[in-house]
């Protein structure tokens, strides 16, 4: 076995483990633990135990991006682990915001955690390594604000508000015995700009699987399933998809990929 991967919080409950909205994956590579987020609140080390995986062995933290569904189990985890960093992305900050109507509400990281944690957060730029066979990767198309702007994802800034352009985002990229494995928890910034994002950063390398939210919950079938289309196009063989996806769109995926499609669910693994 190279890679396994097990899901520590889904939408979806899975057994005795509880689910909520938001997503952690825990990923095993090399001998090292790597945590994909943390869930929207404690409820990732509460599974955790309840799978016997040990939080105080977990190498690394890296959050997808900056929202609170994804950090607000970030302090949990640095309390309880006194090793390993958390890595995010330089210009992720306590800024992010959802529009609803004319109303914008914080959506963004636990407040004061750079503060408090200082010492524990670590912050990249362009591609970086993580560990053997372990990569982050920012995203590298333009004009994504566009997506930021219809999707009401704002930024509080300096100079005002501005539609996110998922700078602050990013997807963790294994190098399996079977190809690459991208990580990324919601696809912000659109799954198939994710896709060849990471062509163009490993050119030379077969992209095997997607494993995250895809943010299709809004989204109409015709825009759905050009998803699809384009992951087959690409070659992807293995794509696993749950949180923002939601059920409708996993639905009309599921019509077009087949049996290379899985629903993502608490308590799952995947061995690579």
């Amino acid at each position: 076995m190279d890679t396994r991967l097990t899901v520590i919080v889904d939408n979806i409950s899975g057994s005795d483990l509880k689910g909520e909205w938001g997503l952690s994956i825990l990923a095993e590579h090399s001998g090292k633990q790597i945590l994909v987020d943390a869930g929207g609140s404690e409820l990732f080390a509460e599974n955790l135990k309840k799978l016997d995986l040990d939080i105080g062995r977990i190498d690394y933290g890296v959050l997808s991006h900056a929202h609170c569904d994804h950090g607000n189990g970030i302090p949990k985890f640095l309390d309880e682990n006194k090793k390993a960093k958390f890595y995010l992305r330089d210009t992720a900050a306590e800024d992010c915001y959802g529009q609803i109507l004319f109303f914008k509400m914080y959506a963004g990281l636990p407040k004061g955690l750079d503060k408090n944690y200082h010492d524990r957060i670590e912050y990249v730029s362009g591609d970086c390594r993580l560990c053997d066979g372990v990569y982050l990767i920012p995203h590298k198309t333009d004009g994504l604000s566009a997506i930021g702007k219809r999707e009401g994802m704002y930024r509080r800034t300096p100079s005002g508000w501005m539609p996110d352009d998922f700078s602050h985002e990013q997807s963790v990229v294994i190098d399996t015995a079977k190809g690459l494995v991208i990580i990324n928890s919601c696809s912000h910034g659109g799954a198939l700009n994710i896709i060849n994002d990471v062509k163009e950063t490993f050119p030379h390398k077969k992209i095997y699987g997607y494993i995250g939210g895809l943010h299709l919950w809004n989204k109409s079938r015709k825009e759905i399933e050009g998803i699809a289309r384009g992951m087959e196009r690409a070659g992807i063989a293995y794509v696993c998809t749950g949180h923002c996806t939601k059920n409708r769109a996993y639905k009309i995926m599921k019509e077009i990929l087949g049996d290379k499609l899985s629903q993502l669910r608490t308590g799952l693994v995947i061995e690579i």
